[in-house]
């Protein structure tokens, strides 16, 4: 008898301990979709655009909501990570940001959302929440730019050099990684593949020529890429109107079909996306995207931000158009998803940040003696010289 009363104990017990939110929402009858109206892009040489309407799934809607809210955690505990000098060296964070800084969320999630994994995209140093959509964990992430051994390039890449499958970076000089994806473009067309090659830059970077070489020859030769102009208004600590004689820069392919996108609103840049890489797939050549989108913080994290615009404006686009907030009321007032449900998502991304901070501080750091592994992908070992002639390293593959 006392066996059984202990073993009732124990269920109701259990039973007062599951949190309340989780009965509510395994309770609760959710639609399966809805149907949403999104904003119309602006069109360059294109008689039709993407659609103006777009269909979201309860599945989808989640998935989406977890991966932005962990691109914008991470970000935020990135920055916090190098304020305490944990992170050294540059870091160019990408909550509220992009190349230069914008709210990359959306640009990131919703862009993976409208391709395939087989397919390829490149873009600049500020490369964290690519890096995580094309499918690295948070920790490899945060260990890299701690420098660790558990790092995604082993801790010898950092901010700036960081790569997955299908994904090459992280390139830190201004503009050089365009003409490398018409590159990986003119690769998947050399070997018959269906692949695109998405190829991203900022709005400071639209003005650098090798983009126009880049545009002429992926023009020429009818490589699928899809260049993406991320405009977040201000490149560096200069506005686009200061900086650029044009800021239309879905029109700056001039013979290339483009297209205007609200880059804060994860299903325009989703639709958007899929029109463009059908667009490309279909052998009609490259196109052109701009993600309108607007950065909260400065450049980099030795940028203030707000010596060059007011704080009033940075305070009502978070207030307006934050496209987490807006995918989160989309769910809500359609009963997609309730508050407590999200509100769950939202502490177990915070418990995957910090665990994953936790490794990303106490994994060791590589040896010195890896300094000149990895050089090459495949080569027989070799002798590199260190920063003096004397000290010599061995180059493993």
């Amino acid at each position: 008898m006392r066996k059984m009363l202990a073993a009732v104990s124990r269920v109701l017990s259990g039973a007062a301990q599951k949190p309340a939110s989780r009965v509510l929402v395994a309770s609760r009858n959710f639609a399966n979709d809805a149907t949403f109206e999104i904003k119309k892009c602006d069109l360059h040489r294109l008689e039709e655009g993407p659609p103006v309407t777009t269909v979201l799934t309860r599945e989808d809607g989640l998935k989406y909501y977890r991966m932005m809210q962990t691109v914008r955690r991470m970000e935020l505990k990135a920055d916090q990570l190098y304020k305490q000098k944990i992170i050294r060296g540059f870091c160019h964070l990408c909550d509220g940001q992009s190349f230069p800084p914008l709210t990359q969320e959306a640009c990131c999630v919703g862009l993976e959302a409208g391709i395939n994994p087989t397919d390829h995209l490149i873009t600049a140093y500020r490369a964290h929440g690519f890096t995580f959509t094309r499918g690295l964990s948070v920790r490899e992430i945060l260990a890299e730019l701690t420098g660790r051994r558990g790092g995604c390039a082993k801790g010898k890449g950092g901010s700036m050099h960081m790569y997955a499958k299908n994904f090459y970076g992280g390139n830190g000089i201004v503009g050089a990684q365009v003409p490398l994806g018409a590159g990986i473009a003119l690769a998947c067309k050399y070997n018959g593949k269906d692949e695109v090659c998405l190829t991203l830059y900022g709005d400071g970077a639209a003005n650098q020529g090798q983009i126009f070489e880049a545009y002429n020859m992926a023009a020429l030769w009818k490589l699928p890429c899809i260049f993406i102009c991320e405009n977040n208004r201000y490149g560096m600590g200069t506005s686009v109107e200061r900086a650029a004689a044009s800021t239309d820069y879905y029109k700056r392919g001039d013979f290339i079909p483009g297209l205007r996108v609200d880059g804060m609103d994860i299903l325009c840049v989703r639709e958007a996306t899929r029109f463009a890489a059908a667009y490309c797939r279909s052998g009609k050549g490259p196109i052109l995207m701009e993600l309108q989108t607007y950065r909260y913080h400065g450049h980099s994290m030795s940028d203030p931000g707000v010596s060059y615009r007011t704080r009033e404006e940075i305070q009502e686009v978070r207030s307006k158009s934050d496209p987490i907030m807006l995918l989160k009321d989309r769910m809500v007032n359609s009963n997609l998803a309730s508050v407590e449900e999200l509100k769950e998502i939202d502490v177990e991304v915070r418990k995957e940040i910090e665990d994953a901070a936790q490794f990303a501080t106490a994994d060791p750091e590589p040896p010195l003696e890896e300094l000149g592994h990895h050089i090459y992908s495949s080569n027989p070992p070799f002798e590199v010289r260190g920063a003096n002639q004397w000290i010599k390293f061995k180059s493993v593959s």
